[in-house]
């Protein structure tokens, strides 16, 4: 087939272009150009902010596009408008921020989501930001359309560091702050399991908003840690904390700890039903697997993950980390 990827340059582009190459797919890229396109592709340059951004994409026919922004949804809208009629079917990397923030946390594909407009020039907030670009892809292209909404996103080539803080703190060594409960239960998927499955979701056709991440309780806290720690060489003295204590602390989950959560917050994020995504074919490999694999890639170009600029920089303090250990000894 021939797949359009809108950007591809990113942490879950790259991924899907590697799992469409191994298919055999014919790739084609737009971005900005301002870095090198993924081997083996054919790229179009083009700004999706700028009036004539899209100018590229006039000259070409493709059987799948797979559009990866996150920004205003005015941009997914002039896209799916110039490629209506172009393209066979589009899938849009969504995100299930979209839902609403209800007393009782999202779980299905169905429950109520963020107020949002397709046409919107605004970049924020994140949830509005994505549910006003599913809106603006479902009205302005007619073929299918299928949403993935993706939630928490790990593995090789991640740019947001929020395993590779761990890896690098767990290799570092010494006395480490686990965050408990350890058998706390966690959802999260690989990106080369999301590019899979949207390759073979879009294949069969399918359409509307799925739920793509691993089914609750993939793994927990313990064992992420643990096997991370054993990954890396066994350099940690990890110490588990009760929650409240880190909280009262004033240390904040999924800022200054990656991945762990609290409270409703935490139901939100580990609790979906992947009920419907699984019924089309998602799998999810073993977190270990997705473990090594990405402190294989950390060595690999130096230990420092690359840094999205628009996101910020997520780790604890060394200092308030061992003056938080430090406590928990004195009590």
């Amino acid at each position: 087939m021939k797949l359009l990827v809108l950007g591809g340059t990113g942490f879950v582009g790259p991924a899907l272009i590697d799992e469409a190459q191994k298919r055999g797919h014919t790739v084609t890229v737009l971005n900005r150009g301002h870095q090198p396109p993924p081997p083996g592709t054919t790229c179009l340059t083009g700004d999706r902010l700028s009036p004539a951004g899209l100018t590229a994409l006039t000259g070409g026919t493709w059987d799948l596009v797979v559009d990866t922004w996150s920004g205003r949804p005015s941009a997914v809208r002039d896209a799916a408008r110039t490629l209506d009629g172009r393209a066979g079917h589009y899938t849009y990397l969504s995100s299930r921020s979209v839902h609403a923030d209800t007393d009782t946390p999202a779980r299905t594909e169905d429950d109520p989501l963020v107020d949002a407009s397709p046409d919107s020039d605004d970049d924020g907030p994140y949830s509005a930001a994505k549910r006003g670009a599913e809106l603006a892809a479902e009205q302005n292209f007619t073929g299918p359309v299928l949403l993935a909404r993706a939630g928490l996103i790990l593995g090789p080539g991640e740019n947001i560091g929020r395993l590779p803080w761990w890896l690098n703190r767990l290799a570092r060594g010494g006395p480490t702050l686990a965050p408990g409960p350890e058998d706390l239960e966690l959802q999260y998927i690989d990106a080369r399991d999301l590019a899979t499955w949207m390759l073979d979701a879009a294949e069969q056709g399918a359409a509307g908003p799925y739920n793509v991440v691993s089914p609750p309780g993939h793994t927990t806290m313990a064992e992420l840690l643990e096997t991370a720690n054993e990954v890396t060489g066994n350099h940690a003295d990890l110490h588990w904390a009760d929650p409240q204590a880190i909280l009262d602390a004033g240390i904040e989950p999924w800022m200054d700890l990656p991945i762990w959560l609290t409270g409703h917050d935490y139901a939100f994020m580990h609790g979906a039903d992947v009920t419907k995504a699984q019924a089309i074919g998602l799998k999810i490999r073993p977190v270990r697997e997705t473990i090594v694999d990405t402190w294989t890639w950390l060595q690999k170009i130096g230990g420092t993950a690359p840094q999205r600029p628009d996101r910020t920089p997520v780790g604890l303090d060394p200092t308030r980390e061992a003056d938080f250990l430090k406590s928990m000894q004195q009590k």
